[in-house]
């Protein structure tokens, strides 16, 4: 602070200013030293803090190199850490589906550095991304699975796991097949799920609401449905791709179609329904994270017939075959006849662009095909189909497509049609010359009616370089009269529908082909063929037996008719009971046959009916089923399920549905409810309101069912359960023909509603579930089938998680049964586990417990795994329960589900196997049973395992017992026999057949030595004889006069006869069989069969595919070899040779030849008149010709003929057989040549050369080489600074290479240089502005493959006089 008076500051402080400046000397002091000493104490703080820090720093890296150094010592004790290569904990297992189902390979793999894994499919390495929803790839946790989605048969192949890092590699391989269903494919297996894929950095999720239920449409109206469709997240720029889908089949936009997506909901509009749009529907929405379906079924009612009791319209009208002169129509038959049968059809015809329809038949044809003539070639058509009873006739069928009256060559040919007109515009190919074709082959019968015949071909393998067409020819049976059916313009396609035959007459078909080099030879005819309808009418279906009754549902199952050809389907009916008055429930036909369907029926309704047709018409009702076995009130929806079935040619099944009732129950009573995608599940239905009555109740069973009980897990995937449970106490009086599995989710504790885990009933006692969720708690209930119906399902399981299981010991076995029960012993069989763990399984250990035992009290019956089945020293009168546990190598596993409660007890009437002998020495097994049912049956087993078709036994049945025979016992028929009889109390016995049994010992056939045996020296073999004679023979050692021999032929015996003559010479032991010839008939297996006393033996010789026909070839030949030989024919065929003198002798040698037989010489088919008379002393024929040349090139023919028959020898001599021929000649004519001779000429280089024969002279002249013509100077002089050009001309063929020189050395061309070289005859030079430096010696240098040759000159450059009278000259 300042103060502006000294006094004022001096009172102010109280001291005077000497003290002040004194006192603030001392206080600056002091704040030095405090500052010093400061300054020095934080320097010393500094210097300490950097020691400790470098230090502190220096124990760290101590601390860390000796940490890594004992991280490395233990890493060398303890060998797990060490980087070690992949090793398989779990191998991925082999496994057979069937066709459209899922199927996961996983595998459990370790190593260090963590190995990369590959999946390969037959050695290609498998990109889920090259095929998005086929393959799906997971790893997780050292897990690896590979996901087949909708397998097919090119998934049938060997599959490998392949695992690699830097250590090395390793592989497992596992094998898939897939099986196709032995009648039609089932296309309603679960669909595949896309693999999780992002797209915009996001993964979708889908969710489809506002389901569309079943629907019920009437032909002629408009339908629409639809979902709406939630994607979250939801992006404004993002559209989802939606699909529509009809049975399967991918659905497009037509005038029957429209499509329609508003950006949150998918409509699909039906516009006039028809009868063809029955079926079930799809909502498909795709997004590249995956995909959501939805599905349901419309019904398409008839619409009201014009006439009262008319028919319903045909449907699925569509082309067979078309052709230029004729289209085959064909179509379905309608479900409705309108109370009457239906007595034919009429076909109608459009041309497309026209509005005018014309009847194409005057009667109603029965046959559901037809052909339709006289159209006009390359004109489109369109056709509909009208049926006819007695009331009148029906609506018409929704039309074909359009189909073009044309060749199918010239449709593949066809142009664009002009605008509103059915005018088709074909294309003409440039014809090409070709060569005559071959023959036609495999050439059928493919349909055949009393209207007409088509027949269907294979085009010939040598029919050249241009297309082929063909000729139809017939004629009667029994004729040998052909005619060619298309006289005037051949056809071009392989298929051909004759008309205008005979009705009742049968006739025989072939084929020629075509071209513009001629007409080939027939093709073999085809067998006799009968003009007439032949009308297979479908038998009854049989059995059918309702299953899974609700109150608003039945599932109808039945038994498919027999031996139906072209089967289409079948039409299910329903009747209210005591009514009489059936109603479709189908207006599509359905394929199947022995499988699921639904019906819908009235209120009240309890009888089922079910009719059968094929392409030939409606077969005959199903016997109803009674209505005390459909118990219901009120059937309100339709619940298809469709699998296997006859053949069907026309089109293909709709997958299978299954309605969901209005009205639901509680979930711990509703029904099961289907599950979408589970196995052949597809929900199609919900409620029909117009049917459907309020408090519609389902009734109790009149017969007692079965119940299931005892359900446990075998295997768990990511999304799937293997269940087995145990067979029903009481089965109800029938045999059990299937179980049928549910399944409900339980969450939080509360159990969901049950849902359907199969549609078609399983008969063994295990089944996968498939397409669960993930980590999803469920529970799970079994109902057991028999022809009463379905029982009622057992309680509900334990709640099992479905998580894959990756432990390494196996899985429970399942499946115990008990057998052979005594007082101290019995028989315990199970199945292996389904899951084997990390390897297979080696054994099991046996656990045995008293029924009313503690849980503790379970003790192991086996010390050591076995797989024996035999369990000794029970107590009598005590029962037991039993349990199996399977081992591995990795381990014991999971016990299985103990057995009931078994009473060790020998039943009063027990019976064992009795072993009998014969005096034969013949040995039989024998068992008795005195408590046999109606359905009892014996079933034999070897070793606990069944034999259905024994080779080496024979088994009889007579009353209660049963008896095994052994045919030729050895050493193979050792082994435990069992036998088991069916619906008992368990009656069951065992015995051992063993080498030191008694039976054997009692027994006079002993297994040392074996049966007595007939010695063969020879097997059986075949030989050809003279005239193509076939001889089968065999020698033995030692044959008695008593023995015996059958000749068998493809198991059939032949005997002596016309075609078969035998020969048994017994002294020698030789057995012989001829044959004239062999036949098509001939080809298969000879046995020659011996017998002499006990003693047997036979032998075989196959002839089959080429070995047979390779023999009949020969045969053939043989044959006409000696046919030909009886007369004068040829022993050398016709040949020729050069002779010396240059001439050419065309030669053949002949035999059997008499005065009256005569040589004929013909060149190209025109005789030869020969001056002198031919010797046939010598028996060689010639001809000679002197100094040959073109004209003499043709086909040389000589015949050989009399009374006793001819022969032909021919000799070509043109093209390359000519060629060959003048090289001979020629070969000859340059032997006779004199030394070659060169000379020199204007023209060019001459060699020259005589020749004895043909007297002339040989020239060569060389003159193509490379030469320099002319215009080339010796010398040039130039002034300097002018320009110098020189032209020059070349000659030579090929065009010769020039090159330019410069005092020997080449130049180049540039600015200064330019050298050119023209029209490959002129060279030019040119030298710009000429300097002395230009002056010295050029050359030009031309070359050719015949020669070089240089032209040279020198140019010389001057300077002008500097002065005058002075001249320089430079060179």
């Amino acid at each position: 602070m300042l103060h502006n008076s000294p006094l004022s500051h001096e009172f102010e402080s109280g001291l005077s200013d000497t003290e002040e400046a004194r006192a603030k000397e001392s206080a600056g002091y002091l704040a030095r030293r405090d500052l010093f000493a400061r300054g020095m104490e934080s320097e010393r703080v500094e210097h300490k803090s950097r020691r400790t820090v470098v230090r502190e720093s220096a124990e760290r890296i101590s601390l860390s190199k000796r940490i890594h150094e004992n991280e490395e010592y233990h890493k060398r004790l303890n060998e797990d850490s060490l980087m070690h290569t992949p090793e398989f904990v779990i191998k991925p297992r082999s496994h057979t589906v069937w066709e459209k189902q899922c199927v996961r390979l996983h595998c459990t793999i370790s190593g260090w550095p963590e190995p990369r894994v590959v999946w390969y499919k037959n050695n290609v390495s498998i990109d889920p991304m090259a095929k998005p929803g086929k393959y799906k790839v997971e790893s997780s946790y050292s897990v690896h699975a590979l996901e087949i989605n909708k397998c097919d048969f090119d998934d049938t192949a060997q599959y490998r796991v392949s695992a690699m890092n830097s250590k090395g590699e390793t592989s497992a391989f596992a094998s898939v097949v897939v099986k196709r269903f032995k009648g039609e494919v089932d296309e309603s297996l679960p669909s595949p799920r896309l693999p999780p894929c992002l797209e915009y950095g996001v993964k979708f999720e889908t969710h489809i609401v506002e389901k569309f239920g079943v629907s019920f449409g009437l032909e002629g109206e408009t339908l629409s449905f639809g979902c709406s469709v939630i994607i979250y997240p939801s992006l404004q720029r993002f559209q989802p791709e939606i699909e529509w889908y009809r049975d399967d089949k991918l659905l497009v936009p037509s005038k029957w179609v429209q499509m329609h997506w508003s950006g949150d909901r998918a409509t699909l509009t039906l516009s006039h329904l028809n009868k063809e749009d029955e079926g079930l529907y799809t909502l498909r929405v795709i997004t590249k994270s995956g995909f959501e379906t939805h599905s349901a079924y419309v019904f398409v009612r008839d619409g009201d017939a014009e006439v009262a009791g008319a028919p319903g319209a045909p449907l699925d009208v569509h082309s067979l075959d078309a052709n230029k002169d004729y289209v085959i129509i064909s179509w379905k038959q309608p479900a409705v006849d309108g109370g009457s049968p239906i007595l034919g059809y009429f076909v109608d015809r459009c041309e497309v662009g026209m509005t005018h329809w014309a009847q194409c038949n005057d009667t109603p044809v029965k046959f559901a095909r037809f052909p339709v003539t006289g159209l006009v070639e390359g004109r489109s058509y369109v056709f509909r189909v009208r049926a006819v009873n007695k009331a009148g006739m029906s609506h018409p069928s929704r039309v074909s497509e359009p189909v073009d009256a044309m060749d199918p060559a010239d449709r593949t040919r066809k142009g664009t049609s002009a605008p509103w007109t059915g005018q088709i515009i074909v294309t003409e190919e440039e014809p090409v010359e070709g060569v005559v074709p071959g023959r036609p082959c495999d050439l059928s019968v493919i349909e055949a009616t009393k209207n007409y015949v088509v027949l269907s071909w294979k085009p010939p393998g040598d029919k050249g370089h241009e297309g082929v067409m063909y000729y139809v020819e017939k004629c009667v049976s029994g004729t040998d009269s052909w005619q060619r059916v298309n006289t005037e313009i051949p056809v071009k396609s392989p298929r051909f529908a004759l008309f205008d035959l005979a009705e009742g007459k049968s006739y025989r078909f072939r084929v020629r082909c075509c071209n513009s080099a001629g007409v080939g030879e027939p093709s073999e005819p085809t067998e006799a063929t009968t003009v007439g309808d032949k009308l297979d009418i479908p038998s009854a279906p049989g059995r059918v037996v309702p299953t899974r009754n609700t109150d608003t549902s039945v599932v109808v199952s039945w038994e498919a008719s027999r031996d139906v050809k072209e089967l289409v389907g079948y039409y299910i009916e329903s009747s209210i009971a005591g009514s009489n008055t059936w109603e479709p429930c189908n207006n599509k036909p359905v394929k199947g046959g022995g499988i699921l369907h639904g019906v819908c029926l009235e209120s009240g309704g309890n009888g089922v009916e079910l009719t059968q047709h094929s392409s030939c018409g409606v077969g005959r009702h199903a016997a109803p089923h009674s209505p005390a076995d459909t118990p219901l009130t009120h059937i309100a929806n339709v619940s298809e399920r469709v699998e296997g079935g006859g053949q069907n040619t026309d089109h293909k099944g709709h997958p299978t549905a299954l309605n969901e009732g209005k009205q639901g129950k509680s979930a711990s009573q509703q029904e099961p409810e289907p599950a979408c995608g589970q196995e052949t599940a597809k929900q199609v239905a919900n409620s029909c309101t117009e049917l459907l009555e309020p408090n519609c109740s389902q009734k109790e069973s009149a017969t007692e069912l079965p119940d299931s009980h005892g359900i446990t897990v075998l295997e768990c995937v990511r999304d799937a359960m293997v269940l087995a449970w145990k067979q029903p106490t009481f089965i109800g009086g029938a045999d059990i023909t299937g179980y049928f599995v549910d399944y409900r989710e339980v969450i939080g504790g509360v159990p969901g509603k049950w849902h359907e885990a199969n549609i078609k009933s399983v008969s063994e006692r295990a089944y996968r579930v498939s397409e669960l969720k993930e980590n999803m708690l469920y529970q799970f209930q079994v109902r057991a089938a028999n022809m009463a119906g379905v029982g009622i399902p057992s309680l509900p399981s334990e709640t099992f998680k479905c998580e894959e299981w990756t432990i390494a010991v196996p899985g429970p076995p399942h499946d115990l049964q008990v057998q052979e029960v005594r007082k101290d012993s019995l028989v315990l069989l199970w199945k292996p586990p389904v899951y084997q763990g990390r390897d297979a399984v080696n054994g099991y250990y046996i656990d045995i417990k008293e029924a009313d035992a503690d849980f503790e009290m379970w003790r192991g019956v086996n010390e050591k795994a076995t797989d024996k089945t035999f369990k000794k020293d029970l107590k009598e009168g005590e029962s037991y329960v039993f349990r199996v546990r399977a081992q591995n190598k990795a381990g014991v596993g999971k016990a299985s589900d103990p057995t009931e409660p078994v009473e060790a007890v020998t039943k009063p009437g027990t019976a064992e196997i009795v072993v009998n002998v014969d005096d034969d020495g013949v040995i039989s097994l024998n068992f008795e049973c005195s408590n046999l049912t109606a359905d009892s049956k014996f079933v034999w087993s070897k070793n606990y395992m069944e034999m259905t078709e024994p080779e080496r036994m024979t088994l009889e049945t007579k009353g209660n017992k049963s008896k095994a025979i052994f045919k030729t016992p050895s050493e193979e028929d050792l082994g435990i026999y069992s036998c088991f009889v069916t619906h008992t109390d368990g009656a069951s016995a065992s015995y051992t057949l063993s080498e030191e049994s008694d039976s054997l010992k009692r027994s006079t056939m002993h297994f040392h030595p074996p049966s007595p045996v007939i010695p063969l020296k020879t097997e059986l073999a075949v030989e050809l004889l003279e005239k193509g004679r076939v001889r089968f023979w065999l020698q033995a050692e030692k044959i008695s006069a008593n023995g015996k021999v059958e000749y068998v032929f493809n198991d059939n015996v032949v005997h002596q006869g016309e075609k078969y003559k035998m020969n048994f010479d017994k002294n020698t032991g030789t057995i012989e069989m001829f044959m004239e010839s062999l036949g098509k008939e001939d080809e298969g297996t000879f046995t020659f069969q011996l017998q002499d006393g006990k003693a047997t033996n036979q032998s075989s010789l196959v002839l089959i595919g080429d070995v047979f026909k390779q023999l009949q070839k020969e045969s053939e030949f043989q044959k006409k070899e000696w046919i030909r030989k009886q007369g004068p024919h040829f022993v050398e065929y016709l040949g020729y040779e050069v002779t010396p003198e240059c001439c050419v002798r065309l030669k053949c040698k002949v035999a059997n030849m008499k005065k009256d037989s005569v040589a004929l010489w013909y060149k190209d088919g025109r005789e030869i008149k020969v001056n002198e008379k031919l010797d046939f002393s010598e028996g060689v024929l010639t001809l000679e010709i002197a100094q040959i040349s073109k004209k003499d090139a043709g086909i040389y023919e000589v015949v050989l003929k009399d009374d006793r028959g001819k022969d032909t020898s021919t000799l070509n001599l043109t093209d390359q057989g000519f060629k060959d021929l003048m090289n001979q000649v020629f070969s000859v004519i340059a032997n006779s040549s004199t030394p070659l001779k060169i000379q020199s000429t204007e023209e060019g280089i001459r060699l020259y050369t005589f020749v004895m024969y043909w007297k002339c002279l040989i020239v060569m002249f060389f003159t193509d080489r490379a030469r320099v013509a002319g215009g080339l100077p010796d010398v040039v002089t130039i002034q300097e600074g002018k320009s110098l050009n020189l032209t020059c001309n070349i000659w030579g063929d090929p065009v010769p290479e020039v090159t330019w020189l410069k005092n020997e050395r080449e130049m180049v061309s540039n600015d200064h240089y330019i050298l050119k070289f023209e029209s490959g005859k002129f060279a030019s030079f040119t030298i710009t502005s000429v300097s002395t430096s230009d002056s010295g010696k050029y050359s030009i240098l031309v070359k050719n493959k015949y020669g070089t040759e240089s032209g040279d000159f020198t140019v010389s450059v001057f300077i002008p006089d500097e002065e005058p009278g002075r001249v320089r000259t430079w060179c």
